[in-house]
């Protein structure tokens, strides 16, 4: 019982982290991606965005609860799971070590920019291209958001290929070497879509 219940935890963990929250990455992404247009392009992106009806409902049930659920257990693997090079080789040990590196990081980044844009804006700060500017002004912030960013974007990319071998989409060596390639490619792009976002605000 222990293990089936283990087992529906594990795959949940990972469709979560695909479906939704790396689909929010890919948005949150592609929106402040308008900030190399300008600062009036970032802000009317922003501004739509801020501006979705039900946003309280949608942020709580398609981000922050699935987040909080793929954290927590993500954080139970981190320190309980052991290497798994018996099963998948040397690459993806250490794959499956950064992975969870990665989580780490990637929880403390997004605790951090939750706290410094959502809440700020909840006690009347405006989320505008002038605050990312401000933000990344100070060059040791810039360089924890670019670990940030390039942790959370690995962290999806590689999660994808697990999530790939976890659902059965992807079982023979071939399939999974294929869909190594494709993750990598998936994390150089968004990485530079990440930069290149980063620069414009400075």
């Amino acid at each position: 019982m222990a293990g089936n219940r283990e087992f529906f935890n594990r795959r949940l963990h990972s469709l979560l982290g695909v479906i939704p929250i790396g689909i929010f990455l890919l948005q949150h992404l592609t929106v402040n991606h308008f900030a190399t247009k300008g600062a009036e392009s970032f802000n009317t992106a922003a501004n739509f965005m801020g501006n979705l009806p039900f946003k309280i409902v949608l942020e709580t049930v398609v981000i922050y609860l699935p987040l909080l659920f793929h954290a927590i257990y993500g954080l139970y693997i981190a320190f309980t799971a052991t290497s798994n090079v018996g099963r998948f080789g040397f690459f993806r040990n250490w794959m499956y070590i950064i992975q969870r590196v990665t989580g780490v990081i990637t929880l403390i980044f997004i605790t951090w920019h939750v706290w410094q844009t959502r809440v700020a804006a909840a006690f009347g700060s405006e989320i505008n291209f002038k605050m990312m500017e401000d933000i990344l002004s100070s060059p040791f912030m810039f360089g924890f958001y670019l670990v940030g960013i390039l942790s959370a974007i690995f962290h999806f990319a590689n999660g994808l290929w697990s999530f790939l071998v976890s659902w059965g989409i992807t079982v023979s060596p071939r399939s999974q070497r294929i869909s190594t390639y494709f993750t990598m490619v998936v994390f150089v792009l968004l990485s530079i879509v990440g930069i290149r976002t980063l620069l414009a605000f400075i």
